[in-house]
């Protein structure tokens, strides 16, 4: 019970220091205290970080003047004018992925003669895709490399 007891104390001694010293002011939801600017500033845990050298893309961009991408910009929905509605650029479903499952493909024969043994012109949107997702993520990790000094 003490240690309630202290608590209740400690606690209306501390509003009631706020009452006595703040600032108040009426308001229609309430009563509204102005608290008084800290006076002690607490030091970091840790350093501030480093900035980051730019990326090659970053330094690029900066001296071409192109800005990031805005939320629109940004957005997972694109208009299919044939459907009428908004399907996603990439990811399930998506307007990335058309044409794989079409069961009428045309064959340019010069890729038929080119095309490895044991693959089927079924999969070449997709081994396409995949291919360039992997070589996006290969430069990614070589423009971070150069950007760490690695």
């Amino acid at each position: 019970q003490s240690l309630a007891e202290l608590a209740r104390d400690g606690a209306r001694s501390l509003v009631n220091q706020f009452l006595s010293t703040c600032p108040r002011n009426s308001d229609a939801e309430g009563v509204l205290l102005t608290l008084p600017a800290p006076s002690t500033r607490l030091p970091r845990e840790k350093p501030v970080p480093q900035a980051k050298p730019p990326t090659k893309w970053e330094r690029f961009a900066a001296k071409k003047g192109i800005k990031p991408k805005t939320r629109e910009q940004r957005r997972n929905l694109a208009f299919d004018e044939q459907t009428g509605e908004w399907q996603r650029k990439w990811g399930y479903k998506a307007l990335n992925k058309k044409g794989e499952d079409w069961p009428i493909v045309e064959v340019d024969m010069e890729a038929e003669k080119k095309r490895k043994e044991g693959t089927s012109i079924r999969g070449d949107g997709r081994r396409e895709r995949k291919e360039r997702i992997k070589r996006n993520e290969r430069m990614m990790r070589k423009n971070q490399a150069r950007g760490t000094g690695k």
